[in-house]
């Protein structure tokens, strides 16, 4: 059930970013999704470490229906997953795609993402990715 959970929480991550079809990416909902205190980092092209609120509000003009990455989303290729007791790592390749300024932009990544079973169920507690480039 556990593994199931994940699953789901996963995909509504990652469908966080989807702004196909002309419509404006809901990345507000990683507010639901995350501990309020979550870490987010990146490796690549940069090393940065976010806030949730530090990592949503770019995000939210860059993936807006009139923003500058379009037609985007993302999407596991593979994963594996460990869960003990009320905590779970996820470790997993991505691949991405969209028009970033109206030009075609692909790519793909590792993230892991680590979850903690609260009250109010299973959350994520960070995430961290590296693009290859």
């Amino acid at each position: 059930m556990s593994k199931a959970e994940i699953d789901q929480l996963t995909a509504e991550f990652f469908g966080a970013f989807d702004n196909r079809d002309g419509r404006g990416a809901d990345v507000a909902r990683l507010r639901r999704l995350m501990l309020p205190q979550g870490v987010i980092v990146s490796t690549r092209p940069a090393f940065t470490v976010y806030s949730v609120e530090e990592f949503i509000e770019p995000r939210e003009r860059l993936l807006a229906a009139e923003g500058r990455l379009v037609g985007f989303s993302e999407w596991e290729t593979s994963e594996r997953t460990e869960i003990e007791g009320d905590v779970a790592s996820r470790f997993g390749e991505y691949r991405k795609s969209g028009f970033f300024d109206g030009k075609p932009y692909e790519g793909d990544g590792t993230k892991t993402i680590q979850f903690v079973r609260t009250p109010e169920g299973w959350r994520i507690a960070a995430f961290s990715w590296c693009d290859r480039i």
